[in-house]
C-alpha cells in the first residue's frame, strides 16, 4: 500500500511538472513592438467616421536579417472604407509630433490591400530594411510610429508609437 501511494504521487508530481506554465522566451534575433493603433493618436486626431475603427501591428524586428514583420489587425470601419497604405515613420516622430516620413514602407501596393469585410481587415507584410534603420528603430523606438492609411484620410487613419 505504502508503494502504491507513493507511485501516485511520484507520478502526481511527474505530470505536474510537465505542463506549460513557464512564460515563452523572445530569441534574441527578435524584438517585438505590439503598437495599439487609434484615430486618436493621429496627428491631427482623425474626427470623420473612421474615428471609431481600431487595430492593432505586432511588428517583428529581425536583428540578424533585418526584415521587419509586420502583422497587422484592424476593425470597425464604417461601410465603404477602404484602406491603401502601411509603414513605419520616424526617426523624429514621438507621441503628438505630426506627419514624419515614411522610414520602412509595407510593400504592399494600394492595389493589393485587403478589403475590410465587416469593416475589418487583417495583412502582414515582411519588408527589408537596412542595419541602420533597424539599428535607429531599435535604438529609441519611441521616436517611430506605425500608422495604416485609408482613401478617407490619406495622411493615416490610425496611429501607434513603437515602444
Amino acid at each position: 500500500m505504502k508503494r502504491t501511494a507513493i507511485a501516485v504521487v511520484s507520478l502526481a508530481i511527474g505530470a505536474a511538472g510537465c505542463g506549460s506554465s513557464s512564460t515563452p522566451t523572445t530569441p534574441s534575433n527578435l524584438v517585438v513592438y505590439t503598437v495599439t493603433l487609434l484615430p486618436s493618436n493621429e496627428t491631427p486626431p482623425v474626427t470623420n467616421g473612421e474615428n471609431v475603427a481600431r487595430g492593432t501591428a505586432v511588428i517583428t524586428i529581425h536583428k540578424d536579417t533585418n526584415v521587419i514583420d509586420m502583422n497587422v489587425s484592424v476593425t470597425g470601419f464604417p461601410a465603404g472604407s477602404v484602406l491603401n497604405n502601411a509603414h513605419i515613420h520616424g526617426p523624429n516622430a514621438p507621441t503628438g509630433v505630426g506627419p514624419a516620413s515614411v522610414f520602412v514602407g509595407s510593400g504592399i501596393s494600394a492595389a493589393n490591400f485587403p478589403a475590410l469585410v465587416n469593416g475589418a481587415a487583417t495583412f502582414t507584410a515582411s519588408p527589408g530594411a537596412t542595419a541602420d534603420q533597424v539599428a535607429q528603430i531599435l535604438a529609441s523606438p519611441q521616436n517611430f510610429y506605425f500608422n495604416v492609411h485609408s482613401v478617407a484620410n490619406g495622411g493615416g487613419v490610425m496611429r501607434g508609437q513603437l515602444k
